[in-house]
């Protein structure tokens, strides 16, 4: 299958993870869902191989990374790299709900075509 839908709250309940991966059949990289619960600490980890791009999608998290410590609400992104200790932990009233995506071996660069040439002008407009 050439894709797939979802939605997190489709994905489990309650706090823990959520298999994106897994769901949507996604196997170029790694991707889950975290719930935190309001007041819930995470735990420090790193990882052998793979760099995580955290995006809170719902809530407030606390990111302590290298010594420092970050607050994030919707909408913050917090890039790791694999080896670098990380804990992320719900430092809101609400649930935290995060978007991680991992991987490994980098960048393949700009290859994305326009199936339309027509679009190209609309596109050129829309920015970089």
């Amino acid at each position: 299958m050439g894709h797939s839908f979802g939605t997190i709250d489709e994905l489990g309940e309650g706090p823990g993870f959520r298999k994106i991966r897994r769901e949507l059949g996604v196997t170029a990289f790694g991707v889950n869902a975290i719930v935190y619960p309001p007041g819930q600490e995470g735990f420090l980890h790193y990882h052998d191989h793979q760099d995580e791009l955290y995006f809170v999608h719902r809530g407030t998290a606390r990111f302590e990374v290298d010594g420092e410590a970050r607050v994030l609400g919707p909408g913050g992104l917090c890039h790791v790299e694999s080896t670098t200790p990380r804990k992320v932990s719900n430092v809101g009233d609400d649930d935290l709900v995060l978007v991680v995506v991992g991987g490994k071996d980098g960048y393949v660069e700009r290859d994305g075509h326009l199936v339309d040439p027509g679009d190209l002008e609309r596109r050129a407009s829309f920015g970089g």
